[in-house]
């Protein structure tokens, strides 16, 4: 058992550990491939823009810059990143940064129609995109879901006429140049760290998959703790009798020592072989969680990458020596012929509740100076607080509920199961509490998750309003979809944006026509008077959550954007977007984006005959069945986007309550050899084996069904944390709570049912014993 609890916990840590180690992997591939590792960048200021006219005047002036256009294409239900360089000028910022130029016809390559690189996978899924004739190399040198191109094919598939969204300066520059200032005023460098990269934008969602295995881990500490623990009370007469032969102390705590840690290696090689293939089964699902939330690519694949296994076996000698140590104190302080008796080590577990109790209360006192830390770390310090205190107490409480029925209860019988019960909480009080933390976690990310998908779907009624969704393959081709729609819809509603730094990150803005579909329908959190009627006339701005939040903006502030500041008029729910987002009336839009694509619409027409209509839209303009959705449609894809998201999550949550079942068997196998001794005479006095064994299942029920019910108020907690806490430092939007009682009871009959299949076969044990191993316990020392 001590071999399975060491396994199982380095097995979890070193999964994850994994799949973290494979993604940030890919975000370091994809930055030296792609150009956004460690160089230095000019971006336009907020309100101008960069031209190739910009990149001609430094080239000239002896500056060593290179151009990219960076964007997203759409293709099919998703999007492609596309991102144009030149590689006359790419080669000279480095190897690293050359490594982006694909090999092949480089004439190909930068004359129209042009040709592009991409995965396998990313050149199958623009198969059917009107690409206009460009011609798709596939390659393994591209990183996933990315689409190079050259510079000016870029500008073209993203409609940016001869606009840049930045320039590379390499690294050693000729000495004696002008100052970028004086040539592109407009310019300002950025910083590496200063931009959003993936492996920033992502490390909330790694630290969330990190807590959740050191929760694992922990609980699979449970198993080893309490072998550790049961292991040591059975060795006790060993450790008197050598320590009656004149053995050393040192010399036996260091054999016992050396021993766990030999089996903690074994155990720790185990598990982080069983890691492996955590990680394969967990890899596709992280991938697309990565993918659908933060809109970053990662591959799929897995690595065996030394980092991941030597933090699997550091945490598993880590593991065994926290879970022995508390064993060794014990017997290094225990008097000489104590340690083969009873009653000392019960004496000990006496202490060892008081001193958790005390723990727990200094753990307490911890968690609102945690709090007041902010930030994630500290949002997850005081949930680690909250929750080992709540683990600290569990027995603490139980053994309370016990003494006070034992004062109550009446019957011989009754009175010798609740003291019985009592005397076994010790053996068992880590297991319960390992079964506690397990629901806890169960019940608070179910409550988050619950909550998130009922306002996310109030949420998706409240924005995607529009009946259909057109989206055209050219300017010219929406122009015409407008003018062919017009007389036969209700209203038509330009879904239009543009790329644009906001309060130094990366975002989107939008340009609205002023309907009531947006005021009377749009998600806004709080907003001025006179929000929309600010914003229909260009004096006013909104912003969503994320960037209301992250900029720490107030209704009213100014905010920068292109073509010159707005106040903030209104902040609406973004959910599912971790960047910033804003939006503009439509006349103040183009005004300032007048280059921006105009190809994607929204629809109102009466819903019994939207479907004939986007049958007549593909017939009339040959349009991809993708091109045109309807509203179900939409719906439909972001909740498949949204049950993905949370996918990692839940198979996490499921092989923790397994890890603690585990817990719970170990727990019970392990004392039942070692209660003979007090069923012997229960049995002797008239009870059957059977009933014995009924009363032992019922016990086992009885534990479980009191830290279910102590496990729903730290779940509650922990769910609040999660909600009010932790996602708004990791994602940006705050969420209410709504509290499933399906969920709560499903989880309780979860808890019974562990606890039924760990305590059937110790209870089967039981009731198969014969008299005769009973006998034999009058006969023997104790």
């Amino acid at each position: 058992m001590l071999l399975a609890g060491i396994m199982l916990a380095t097995a979890l840590w070193s999964g994850v550990q994994a799949v973290n180690a494979e993604a940030r992997a890919s975000y370091a591939r994809a930055a030296d491939q792609l150009g956004t590792g460690a160089l230095e960048r000019l971006e336009p200021r907020p309100g101008t823009e960069l031209t190739t006219a910009d990149h001609v005047a430094l080239r000239r002036a002896g500056w060593l810059v290179s151009p990219v256009v960076e964007g997203r294409l759409r293709a099919g239900e998703g999007r492609v990143a596309v991102l144009g360089i030149e590689p006359a000028t790419r080669t000279t910022l480095g190897t690293a940064q050359g490594a982006a130029v694909p090999s092949g016809d480089l004439l190909a390559f930068i004359t129209p129609p042009g040709q592009g690189h991409a995965d396998q996978a990313t050149a199958a899924a623009l198969a059917g995109v009107d690409l206009g004739g460009l011609t798709i190399v596939p390659g393994t040198d591209v990183p996933p879901n990315t689409l190079v191109v050259d510079v000016g094919i870029a500008q073209r598939l993203l409609a940016r006429g001869d606009r840049l969204s930045a320039l590379v300066l390499a690294p050693d520059q000729p000495a004696g140049l002008p100052p970028v200032e004086g040539i592109v005023p407009q310019a300002v460098r950025a910083q590496p760290q200063g931009r959003a990269d993936p492996a920033a934008l992502t490390a909330s969602f790694h630290l969330n998959l990190t807590a959740f295995a050191l929760l694992s881990f922990i609980v699979g500490l449970f198993i080893t703790q309490s072998a550790v623990g049961l292991a040591f009370e059975q060795r006790r007469q060993v450790v008197r009798t050598l320590r009656a032969l004149g053995v050393p102390l040192a010399e036996v705590l260091g054999v016992l020592a050396a021993e766990l840690a030999l089996l903690a290696l074994i155990a720790g090689t185990a598990g982080v072989v069983l890691g492996w293939a955590v990680a394969a089964a967990l890899m596709p699902g992280v991938a697309a969680t990565l993918s659908g939330l933060y809109g970053t690519d990662v591959s799929g694949g897995l690595a065996l990458r030394p980092g991941w296994v030597l933090s699997g076996l550091a945490m598993a000698l880590a593991g065994a020596g926290v879970a022995g140590a508390r064993g060794l104190v014990r017997t290094a302080r225990m008097p000489l012929l104590a340690a083969g008796q009873g009653r000392p080590w019960a004496l000990a577990a006496a202490r060892g509740l008081r001193g958790q109790a005390l723990a727990a209360v200094a753990l307490m006192a911890a968690l609102p100076l945690c709090l007041a830390a902010g930030g994630l770390v500290g949002g997850f310090a005081a949930m680690a607080c909250g929750l080992l205190a709540a683990a600290l107490l569990l027995p603490v409480v139980l053994d309370a509920v016990l003494r006070a029925l034992a004062a109550r209860v009446r019957g011989v019988l009754t009175q010798w199961f609740v003291a019985d019960t009592r005397q076994q909480l010790s053996g068992l009080s880590l297991a319960l509490m390992a079964l506690m933390l397990a629901l806890a976690a169960n019940i608070g990310v179910g409550t988050m998750v619950g909550s998130f998908r009922t306002t996310f779907t109030g949420w998706l009624d409240q924005r995607l309003v529009a009946e259909l969704y057109v989206n055209a393959r050219t300017e010219d081709e929406a122009a015409a979809i407008r003018d062919w729609l017009a007389p036969q819809v209700d209203a038509i509603l330009p879904i239009w944006s543009a790329e644009a730094s906001l309060r130094g990150q990366p975002g989107r803005i939008f340009g609205v026509v002023d309907h009531p579909t947006y005021r009377d329908h749009w998600p806004i959190l709080s907003a001025q008077p006179g929000a929309w009627d600010a914003v229909a006339q260009g004096t006013g701005v909104l912003v969503n959550e994320q960037l209301y939040r992250r900029a720490r903006l107030a209704l009213g502030d100014s905010l920068d954007l292109p073509g010159g500041a707005l106040p903030v008029a209104g902040v609406y729910s973004d959910y599912g977007n971790p960047s910033p987002q804003a939006i503009l009336g439509m006349d103040s839009f183009t005004r300032r984006f007048p280059d921006a694509p105009r190809l994607n619409h929204a629809v109102r027409v009466p819903s019994d005959r939207a479907p004939a209509l986007a049958d007549a839209l593909r017939v009339r303009f040959a349009l991809p069945d993708s091109a045109v959705s309807n509203q179900a449609e939409v719906k439909a894809l972001s909740l498949r986007i949204f049950e993905r998201t949370f996918a990692v999550t839940a198979a996490l949550n499921v092989l923790t309550l397994g890890v603690a079942g585990i817990a719970l068997l170990t727990g019970l196998l392990t004392l039942a050899s070692m209660r003979l001794p007090q069923l012997a005479p229960v049995w002797a006095a008239g009870l059957t084996r059977r009933r014995l064994a009924r009363l032992e299942l019922a016990r086992t029920l009885v534990l479980a069904g009191a830290t279910a019910v102590y496990a729903v108020p730290v779940g509650l907690g922990l769910a609040w944390m999660l909600l009010v806490v932790v996602n708004v430092e990791a994602f940006g939007w705050r969420l209410p709570m709504r509290i499933s009682a399906d969920l709560i009871v499903r989880l309780g009959l979860a808890a019974l049912a562990t606890a039924l299949a760990a305590g059937a076969l110790p209870a089967l044990r039981l009731a198969r014993i014969t008299p005769a191993q009973l006998l034999r316990v009058f006969a023997d020392e104790r």
